[in-house]
């Protein structure tokens, strides 16, 4: 498998795996303005034609929003999402940011462990922000701090 920047053939294979993996799925033409935009992050995962995970995020001044990370169902369990999301956050780090943010739906905990692993905080609860009636943790990592903790 290798990252690559995000490009529109991507995106038909990317929004499959938005069906798999979320209650609110992006569509395809919902990914369209994300390729060229200046302010958007996104790596893509193939193996050979194949997208098998794909995450990005916006930069606005020292703060990064991871806005979708995602692995295909069936490549799910490997480690491929802790490798995407280190990825991304040393991209993030590369654009200036210090603080990362996403939102997570409360009952996924298998990507909670993982945000948690790498310091994600839970900073707060959005109400009914998954079609209007599941939570989700608002999760903040401070990547400055997280340097100490491993350095020292």
């Amino acid at each position: 498998m290798r990252f690559e920047p995000l490009r529109y053939e991507h995106l038909r294979q990317m929004a499959e795996i938005e069906k798999e993996a979320f209650d609110m799925p992006w569509t395809e033409s919902m990914f369209i303005p994300e390729v060229n935009s200046e302010n958007a992050t996104y790596i893509v995962g193939t193996r050979g034609e194949e997208v098998v995970c794909y995450g990005g995020f916006h930069t606005v001044l020292d703060e990064a929003h991871i806005t979708n990370i995602a692995v295909k169902s069936s490549d799910r369990g490997r480690g491929i999402g802790r490798f995407l999301l280190a990825t991304l956050i040393a991209k993030a780090r590369e654009k200036g940011a210090r603080y990362i943010t996403l939102e997570v739906k409360t009952t996924n905990d298998a990507a909670i462990a993982l945000y948690k692993s790498f310091g994600f905080e839970v900073a707060g609860v959005r109400k009914r922000y998954y079609n209007n009636l599941f939570d989700a943790y608002v999760m903040w990592l401070d990547t400055e701090e997280r340097e100490q903790h491993h350095s020292g």
